[in-house]
């Protein structure tokens, strides 16, 4: 209907489709999520642009700078930072996911547990889970991966998972208490369905949104874990490459002057770090806007 004949009154209002779509996107980290997804894509697909080495030992070429040859320069074994980035990225992004897995299921189920035995059970979970949050996990990653020998990216993905999961244990207890007098829970249990089939289809559903923030923080802290460890020496070899055992070499580049071998890794982590950060804050105010609408 032409617009000339509609009285002004009931002219519509609706705004056009561009600017839905930018109300739409307005606050959400569309960068950390772009560059999150550049880093992920380049380390899962990096064998399909690179063709140097990244383990390899050019002494031909040791600490030289960023140029046409070495996009990234070489650090003082030889070895292309460029190739060495999304390899290493792999590694530390593997340890990062799954540590936050372990963490995430541990977590879940004592906080499961907890929630649903009765007291003197759930008091003797919470007082274990306070008294294992009260250590510095950096103390326990080092003890458990003393215990385990030496360091391989599966055990200290496992170590920092074991050590990382005492938050989301008290925050799925405290939302199991809350939903275990519902009706569904009930009638669950009186149908004979047991503590693996009530978690999955009827309390994680309810509570897998209020973790989401601490499993994204999860993987922000493991890498960081990782990081540390391996820039201190105690963590991966040197011969693992990763962004951590990559700034392990740190004091070499300073008397050298080999300022890319540490800037370079340094804005791949610090960049990651930050993004995941802003995707995390994003989520626990989207789930806190969430909780106070209903």
């Amino acid at each position: 209907m032409d617009n000339r004949f509609v009285p002004v009154g009931i002219r519509s209002t609706e705004r056009p489709p561009s600017a839905k779509r930018r109300e739409s996107l307005r606050g959400k980290p569309l960068g950390p999520l772009l560059f999150l997804g550049v880093v992920l894509l380049g380390c899962l697909c990096c064998e399909l642009f690179l063709t140097k080495d990244p383990t390899y030992m050019d002494l031909a070429h040791c600490s030289v700078p960023p140029g046409r040859e070495f996009l990234f320069g070489t650090d003082t074994m030889g070895r292309d930072i460029f190739s060495m980035i999304w390899y290493g990225g792999r590694i530390s992004l593997f340890v990062g996911f799954t540590s936050a897995l372990i963490s995430a299921g541990i977590g879940i189920l004592i906080g499961t547990v907890s929630g649903l035995a009765p007291r003197w059970l759930d008091t003797l979970l919470m007082r274990f889970t306070e008294i294992f949050l009260s250590v510095p996990s950096l103390l326990l990653i080092l003890f458990l991966q003393a215990i385990l020998g030496k360091a391989t990216v599966l055990s200290l993905s496992v170590v920092i998972g074991l050590t990382s999961w005492t938050s989301i244990a008290k925050v799925v207890r405290m939302e199991v208490r809350q939903l275990r007098t519902s009706e569904y829970v009930a009638a669950s249990r009186c149908m004979g369905g047991g503590l693996p089939h009530i978690l999955r289809r009827h309390l994680m559903p309810n509570f897998f949104s209020s973790i989401l923030f601490m499993l994204v923080m999860n993987v922000r802290n493991a890498v960081v874990a990782e990081s540390t460890l391996s820039f201190l020496g105690i963590g991966l070899p040197l011969e693992v490459i990763s962004w951590g055992s990559m700034l392990s070499l740190s004091e070499k580049a300073l008397m050298t002057n080999a300022w890319w071998m540490i800037l370079i890794p340094g804005v791949f982590l610090v960049g990651t770090l930050l993004c995941l950060t802003n995707l995390g804050n994003f989520l626990r105010k989207t789930i806190s806007r969430r909780e106070r609408n209903l």
